[in-house]
């Protein structure tokens, strides 16, 4: 699929600004902006580099701001928005064309009869970033002058200069630049330019998404250095920003390096493919999304297992979270090939289960991971068993079942938040006041938006598939399986209590403060779409026309384009607008905002119960023209629960890319 904008987009700045593109570094870091090359994020940059792998995320290199000398004219290539709301150059004027080719955003200048080439793109394993121009053509040489700003910041945070003063110093291949005695350094290299430090504050930057967001939208910047270097026309030179003292300097070697993963992923996505399945078959679109998956794999190294892995939850602002990284897992890895990078994910969050449960987030400073989640743990069954479906690896089985059977201990006994199953009914409950244990997570200070207490329904499905895996799993190990098919007869027995006769659909909760929750919500839609719960599988927790009013009711009143609704659009608490402070966020973020993710699972729904492959995969096809707006060549966390269900939240979720990929795959 070719993601590409001529002037018609590139010229137009509203337009332009509101496409971003991503590279990453498979360790955390990443480099991202818009099209326009305008910052609107405090997340933007040329170089956020994981300095504690995968997280400690720390902008360095915020931008380059380009000047073209060509036949005694000067044209700016960058462009900037200040306080004031001035547009000030105009930069995006010379663009004549921006193509995302792979992985690697490339822009096109024009300046008069020359055109100069850019492309952005990161080494893997290491913060480093590499900017190449090209002057495609020209009849004379030409100019190119780069003034490089700087900061040192985490990325979540803003600056405000104040006469801060950085140490800037000449090296032999560039500039040094220490931020204060503590900081790593940050080196700016290009081999055939002449380079002049320099220490000029560039004050008021305009961020208007911040500002969207409620957060604050002025921040300053460091002109750190200058580059200035002569292209002749066919002629290339690198930028090379780096914590590395001594990066690898080869622009091409790079570059194909770069060509040479991207074309491996893809490979491997084919030879995981159904055989019988053409290739002139498959939108092209999903090949995109195969490489979307790559960028949320990181590494997570370990004492006793240097190479751990582990799943960004999302660009630009989310860590590792257990929850995201279990639901994500068989889209990322298994529908894409990578059945090694699952086993080894599985192996790392092994070592941080404790007291039954798996963490929720890794906090981005500090080493103590969080436990406020019921649904984590449980989606760590699934992924196992997703894995082992596609692997049949009894070694990775046998490491991790006293793991499993510790977890499912845990959660009869009673573990944290009232995490416990209760007797009487075989069902799990959970909560506790002031705690937020599901997906729908939402917290502002002491209040829960969406509290949950009780017995949620995609839990206690989840829990059901749990039991069910773990006595499959006994059984192939020739260890004692009857307690758990027990305690899965006991859940299936009462899942029942779910069914709401007088609405058609399911309870959303069960035995709340506040009694049964009756509002609709998609969390039902895993009480089909589960695999294994179904015809094929495991005795299905509802009957036939249960599962039909499900999916038709969600059909009717919560599927958009791109996902689901968080809530029905008729219920008094919806909220059909994602946007301002994060009180007003975080009160719409699961009350009618449309969630991408659950997209993947109303469609395996809906095949399960209409068996037409065809038209579940037509609920797939709006997310090919999704990869044209905000986070190009990748999917968002949420939109607008109302017309024209705008992206929005982060440019690049994990999830939402991982469900697309496996349930276009489960169709085939």
């Amino acid at each position: 699929m070719s993601i590409e904008f001529g002037r018609e987009i590139c010229g137009d700045l509203s337009s332009a600004e509101t496409r971003e593109w991503l590279v990453t570094n498979g360790i955390g870091g990443y480099a991202s902006g818009t099209i326009a090359g305008l910052l609107t994020r405090r997340y933007h940059g040329l170089l956020i580099a994981a300095l504690n792998p995968p997280l400690g995320r720390t902008l360095l290199l915020t931008k380059l701001d380009e000047t073209v000398g060509y036949d005694n004219l000067v044209y700016a290539l960058h462009t900037n928005r200040w306080a004031d709301g001035s547009v000030e150059p105009h930069g995006y004027r010379q663009i004549e064309s921006f193509a995302l080719e792979g992985t690697i955003p490339t822009w096109k200048f024009a300046c008069a009869d020359a055109l100069l080439e850019k492309r952005i793109w990161m080494q893997q394993g290491a913060n480093t970033t590499y900017v190449r121009y090209t002057l495609r053509r020209a009849t004379q040489p030409l100019t190119l002058t780069l003034k490089a700003m700087v900061n040192y910041r985490d990325y979540h945070g803003s600056t405000q200069g104040n006469n801060w003063q950085m140490n800037v110093e000449p090296i032999a291949s560039g500039i040094k630049i220490v931020a204060h005695d503590s900081a790593t350094p940050l080196y700016l290299s290009i081999d055939t330019a002449t380079a002049t430090p320099a220490h000029n504050w560039h004050y008021n930057f305009d961020l208007a998404v911040e500002r969207y967001r409620g957060l604050s939208d002025r921040e300053d910047h460091l002109h750190a250095a200058t580059f200035e270097v002569t292209l002749n026309p066919g002629e290339s030179i690198v930028f090379v920003a780096s914590t590395e003292p001594q990066p690898n300097l080869d622009g091409a070697e790079a570059l194909k390096l770069c060509h040479n993963q991207e074309q491996k992923l893809i490979n491997l996505w084919k030879l995981a493919l159904p055989e019988t399945k053409q290739i002139q078959d498959r939108p092209v679109w999903i090949e995109r999304l195969v490489l979307a998956a790559d960028q949320f794999i990181v590494d997570r190294p370990l004492p006793d297992a240097p190479n751990g892995k582990t799943i960004i939850a999302g660009y630009h602002w989310f860590g590792d979270w257990g929850r995201d990284t279990m639901i994500s897992l068989p889209g990322l890895t298994i529908a894409t090939g990578r059945t090694e990078i699952a086993r080894s994910i599985l192996l790392t969050f092994a070592k941080y289960v404790d007291r039954g449960m798996l963490p929720n987030r890794f906090p981005d400073a500090g080493d103590v991971p969080e436990y406020n989640t019921v649904d984590a743990t449980l989606w760590y069954f699934e992924a196992i068993r997703s894995y082992y479906d596609a692997t049949a690896d009894d070694d990775l089985l046998e490491e991790l079942f006293p793991v499993l059977v510790d977890i499912i201990d845990w959660h009869c006994r009673g573990t944290r938040y009232n995490i416990h199953l209760d007797a009487s009914d075989g069902l799990l409950y959970a909560g506790e006041a002031g705690v937020q244990l599901t997906w729908m997570d939402a917290k502002v200070g002491d209040w829960v938006v969406t509290p949950r207490i009780g017995k949620p329904i995609e839990v206690n499905a989840l829990w059901y598939c749990a039991l069910r895996s773990i006595s499959k799993f006994a059984r192939q190990l020739g260890k004692p399986y009857k307690e758990y098919d027990a305690l899965a007869d006991r859940t299936l027995a009462k899942f029942s209590r779910f069914w709401n006769p007088d609405t058609g659909y399911c309870y959303d909760v069960l035995d709340s403060p506040a009694g049964d929750g009756a509002s609709l919500r998609p969390n039902q839609i895993f009480a089909v779409s589960l695999p294994g719960i179904g015809t094929k599988g495991y005795t299905p927790l509802l009957t036939r026309s249960q599962q039909r009013g499900i999916v038709d009711t969600c059909g009717r009143h919560l599927l958009t384009s791109h996902g689901l609704r968080s809530l029905a659009p008729n219920h008094p608490q919806y909220q059909g607008h994602y946007g301002g402070n994060q009180l007003q966020r975080d009160g719409a973020y699961h009350q009618g905002t449309t969630w991408g993710w659950l997209l993947g699972s109303f469609v395996l729904a809906h095949l399960q119960v209409y068996g037409d492959r065809t038209q579940a995969q037509q609920f797939l096809e709006p997310i090919g023209h999704h990869l044209l707006a905000h986070g190009l060549g990748t999917c968002s966390e949420i939109f607008d629960g109302d017309a024209p269900m705008t992206p929005r939240g982060c440019i690049a979720q994990a999830w939402t890319v991982a469900e697309v990929l496996r349930a276009w795959v489960a169709t085939e």
